[in-house]
């Protein structure tokens, strides 16, 4: 009995212990959870479609056909999640805008995988409108028509690239916070049709520094134990930095500083315990001609170029080209680059619609004097004027240095980011029919009349394009009487009946494209609109191109019935965004006043003059439920077409080399005995074959190899800002091809032999595609 007791006595000592131990593991618990509202994840995902053959989707010039690589295009995803309730998923595409297609066969194969947990409601997906990108990936005629149709591996590259940085964000979720900063980026847009700006009311205009918004607004994630993981920002401006006569696949300058950003995360380090990057010179990185890196790869620097360095280069001698079992040891040889956690870094469109990143202005081609202010032309011609960037006359430079403003900005946001966001996580959406929306507006009297939207429809100075990329023939911008030579065209198509004219003017109606139906829908009229909540950040999705001002009223409109009609819940520190393009494309948005000059945003107004009012209303109503927690009705669906779509881009038929050569031998070899300073630039052309054999996607057609003692090891690839991938063909009919490398060697780069390879497949008249590999002899770099 005594012993039972002391037994007892034991047994209760052991559960005191026990359940102090137990009180402190749940106190720690409720720390983590309650210093970690969240669940973090980032991703990301090659979609660089095909660099052969397809026009590009921005500019509607049906000669821009991809024919290289600048480089590659990518999806970049962030998942946010509370512990145990709703959770959101917004994604940034390196593509000229999000499609309704797209968006469909997303979610059918998020739903296969994961249920409800991801739906239309919470997933949204957003394009930087990069014009730089192939085309023939939306399901609506008119913007598939200069890419001869659908275009079937730009659609499926983007939609596997979608879902694979999803999958990567979902798997990534861990506890973690997320910081809120702002600030303003002066010298990276402009105004492109002031005019049409200055028609607003002085009284609002005078509420404006700026003719466009300078605000970027960045989030960053921070991972519990890993520590800071990537950033989102947005910011507006357009992506034609890059011309209307490139050829090469570019992310243009928010793809370039998405780039930039990544790689001074993953080069400096960003420290866990402070969440900056290491590098405090992070601003000499892109300010002078110096080029980023994208392949990590730390080998070490030799002394000064010698003569027996030099006569090392000299005895590896072009490999010729020869046979791969499979594509992925190209994969493999990229992948291997990649062994630690991505920081995943985007940066997202805004209302951009009429913001330009072409900043010294826009001049005559001709004479060099500015353009006209009201129609952009030169004596009569609207094809003479274009914007000039900061780089002009060089492309690549304007992109650069416009990339590197956001990117620096961005930098430096990220490293003062202080306010953290808090609160619950909601979501709202809903379809509308934008054909025939009624919308309650303002009469000049003070009292209220309901209008409608009209079915889609684009005018005149729709074909005129803008300063950024004009368009051809008569059409002239801030056209509101039209052409009776094209009048006669247009009703070749459709001839507008008298509902639809009134209900448009004064746009004069170029294409009645929202009531053309052959051979299936020309343009959307079932649109999406969304509002994602993140704590105080609130996300406004919208389809189109939103000029500044249509912005601006639009996020003032919600962010009055977000504060207003919650209690408190929001206060004056809401952070309110407007992600542009988002969830299917439709064009722009302007406000009433710009739609009476009808520039080239104003006849691309889809849906009449009464657009922006018809936005305005639905979103207070989705912004009125949130704040409510009520729910929204869809009675609408968009159509899901790809059964219908036509595609008449032929395929490839068979590549040939000449007699004696093989795909991968060097056709133009880099000079014997040759050493090249860090600056200048060194190329080697290939034989090869057409990339649409293989988009080699995640891998790479091109790669700078370093001689590492015995080994040749892969620095630089296709993805990298300084190596640049062009393809060719002797002329349009030709089964033969070649593949130009061409280099422009950082001011970084380690000095030593290096050599260029390029990686591709080969399509026989009879069997299977082959791969194949070749490298150019060897080069010193001093």
């Amino acid at each position: 009995m005594e012993g039972l007791r002391h037994q007892v006595r034991g047994f209760g000592s052991s559960t005191t212990w026990l359940c102090l131990l137990l009180v402190l593991v749940l106190q720690n618990c409720s720390r983590v959870l309650s210093d970690s509202p969240y669940l973090v994840g980032m991703g990301s995902y090659d979609i660089t479609g095909p660099a052969a053959d397809v026009n590009m989707m921005g500019y509607a010039n049906t000669e821009q056909i991809a024919s290289g690589i600048h480089f590659r295009l990518k999806s970049r995803a962030f998942i946010v999640a509370e512990p145990d309730g709703k959770r959101v998923v917004f994604v940034n595409l390196d593509a000229c805008m999000a499609s309704q297609l797209v968006n469909i066969k997303v979610l059918e194969r998020l739903k296969a995988r994961y249920g409800d947990l991801y739906n239309e409601n919470n997933v949204a997906i957003s394009g930087i409108h990069t014009h730089a990108g192939p085309g023939g990936y939306l399901q609506y005629v008119v913007y598939i028509v200069t890419s001869l149709g659908f275009v079937r591996q730009s659609f499926d590259v983007i939609v596997d690239g979608i879902e694979q940085s999803i999958v990567e964000a979902h798997n990534n979720l861990r506890p973690g916070k997320i910081y809120v900063n702002n600030g303003d980026l002066l010298d990276a847009g402009v105004n492109r049709s002031p005019s049409a700006y200055l028609n607003n009311p002085a009284e609002e205009r005078s509420k404006y520094q700026y003719s466009v918004d300078k605000q970027m607004t960045l989030v960053k994630f921070v991972d519990n134990e890993m520590g800071p993981v990537g950033s989102f920002n947005w910011f507006a401006t357009h992506g034609t930095s890059m011309s209307r006569t490139n050829s090469l696949i570019s992310g243009d300058n928010k793809g370039a500083a998405a780039r930039f950003m990544e790689d001074w995360a993953e080069q400096n380090g960003v420290s866990k315990q402070t969440g900056h990057a290491n590098s405090v010179d992070f601003r000499s990185l892109h300010l002078s001609s110096v080029l980023p890196r994208r392949v990590s790869t730390i080998i070490p620097e030799p002394n000064e170029i010698t003569d027996d360095l030099m006569q090392l280069a000299s005895s590896y001698v072009a490999s010729g080209g020869r046979r791969l079992a499979a594509s992925n040891i190209t994969r493999r040889i990229r992948s291997t680059q990649e062994n630690t956690a991505k920081f995943v870094s985007a940066f997202c469109q805004s209302n951009c619609g009429d913001v330009s990143p072409n900043v010294l202005g826009t001049f005559c081609i001709d004479t060099h004097l500015p353009c006209d202010f009201n129609h952009s032309t030169c004596n009569g011609k609207n094809e003479l004027c274009y914007g000039r960037g900061p780089g002009y006359p060089d492309e690549f430079e304007s992109t650069r240095i416009i990339a590197s403003r956001q990117f620096l900005k961005a930098a430096d946001l990220f490293n003062s980011a202080s306010e953290e966001i808090q609160g619950k996580i909601d979501y709202r959406h809903t379809y509308l029919d934008f054909s025939q929306l009624e919308v309650s507006v303002s009469t000049s009297t003070g009292g209220q009349q309901v209008v409608k939207t009209c079915p889609a429809a684009m005018g005149f100075a729709f074909a005129a394009g803008t300063t950024d990329g004009p368009g051809a023939f008569d059409f002239k911008q801030g056209d509101d009487k039209g052409n009776p030579f094209w009048r006669l065209v247009r009703n070749l198509l459709k001839t507008p009946g008298k509902e639809q004219v009134e209900c448009q003017a004064p746009k004069p109606i170029l294409l009645d494209t929202g009531e053309m139906k052959e051979p299936y829908d020309w343009a959307p009229s079932i649109l999406p609109i969304q509002i994602i909540r993140i704590g105080q950040l609130v996300i406004l999705c919208v389809p189109g191109e939103f000029t500044t001002m249509a912005g601006r009223r639009l996020r003032d409109a919600v962010k009055n019935v977000l504060i207003s009609g919650s209690n408190g819940e929001f206060n004056s520190n809401i952070h309110v965004v407007l992600a542009g393009l988002t969830n299917t494309y439709s064009q722009y948005v302007t406000t009433f006043e710009e739609y009476q000059i009808q520039r080239y945003e104003g006849a691309s107004t889809l849906y009449g003059p009464h657009t922006l009012s018809a936005y305005i209303q639905e979103f207070q109503k989705l912004a009125t439920a949130m704040v409510a927690n009520q729910q929204v009705p869809t009675n609408v669906q968009p159509p899901d077409m790809l059964h219908k779509q036509i595609g008449l881009l032929p395929g490839v038929m068979f590549d040939t080399t000449p007699i004696g050569a093989n795909f991968g031998d060097v056709s133009s070899d880099v000079p014997a005995n040759s050493n090249f300073r860090k600056g200048s630039t060194v190329n080697a052309t290939f034989y090869s074959a057409c990339p649409r054999n293989d988009l080699l996607t995640d891998g790479t057609f091109a790669l700078v190899e370093k001689l590492n003692g015995k080994d040749w090891i892969p620095v630089y690839d296709d993805d990298d800002w300084s190596l640049q991938f062009k393809w060719s063909r002797p002329s349009k009919l030709s089964s033969k091809s070649f593949a130009t490398l061409e280099w422009t060697i950082p001011e970084d780069a380690a000095s030593g032999v290096y050599r260029l390879r390029h990686f591709g497949a080969s399509k026989p008249i009879i069997g299977s595609i082959k791969h194949f590999t070749g490298a150019s002899s060897a080069f010193a770099v001093r």
